[in-house]
């Protein structure tokens, strides 16, 4: 009898998981959202519809299964900051190191990969509303976060705010990539852009927040 090697049946799971997000977002840059089904995602990756559903309990989830994971390190950046460290100096670090678009490289590919998804999502109700529904759970558990760190009442106005003004910020800077897609800007304009748009948003909370919360 064969014995699986320790961690094998994970790297499988994690290739299927895989495989099926990849093929999902290429029908949908393809089609667009809307007009593909998860039975059609099944299909093209040569897996069953229950798989499916046993790796994405949505179809939104398949296109923004990667949301999660920021979120994890999001919160991670903000609970594990150094003593002495605010908030707003832990959110800056992480908003600002290379992911995303920061870490998109200059070329053509980029360009097109920046069109595809912006496209993609502005087409399409669904993956509107679900982006506004995760950036409001991203709010809600900094809030809790905070409020926990700071020792106040998970209802208490001042960590929901902090919160509100920092994800906020990651919000209007998802826009603003959008709209300068939208004007033609390519991925090496908008790459250093949001720097500064970033920088500029930060200060701007920092003049209200900047001694909130220290570790």
């Amino acid at each position: 009898m064969t014995v699986e090697a320790p961690g094998l049946r994970e790297r499988k799971k994690e290739q299927t998981r895989r495989l099926i997000a990849e093929t999902a977002r290429r029908l949908f840059a393809e089609r667009g959202f809307d007009a593909v089904t998860v039975g059609e995602v099944a299909r093209a990756a040569d897996v069953s519809e229950k798989t499916v559903f046993n790796y994405f309990a949505t179809k939104e989830d398949l296109f923004y299964s990667g949301m999660e994971a920021f979120e994890d390190r999001l919160l991670g950046a903000v609970r594990d900051r150094e003593p002495g460290e605010t908030v707003l100096a832990a959110f800056r670090r992480f908003l600002l190191q290379p992911q995303g678009v920061f870490a998109l490289e200059a070329g053509a590919e980029a360009d097109a990969q920046l069109r595809t998804v912006t496209r993609v999502i502005t087409e399409s109700p669904a993956l509107l509303a679900r982006e506004r529904h995760v950036l409001a759970r991203y709010t809600e558990a900094l809030a809790e976060l905070l409020a926990e760190e700071t020792g106040v009442d998970r209802d208490d106005l001042e960590p929901r705010a902090a919160a509100h003004a920092l994800i906020g910020v990651h919000r209007s800077l998802i826009e603003y990539v959008r709209r300068r897609v939208a004007a033609g800007a390519t991925a090496a304009e908008i790459g250093p852009e949001l720097q500064e748009q970033a920088r500029r948003g930060l200060a701007l909370v920092e003049r209200g927040l900047g001694e909130y919360a220290p570790r």
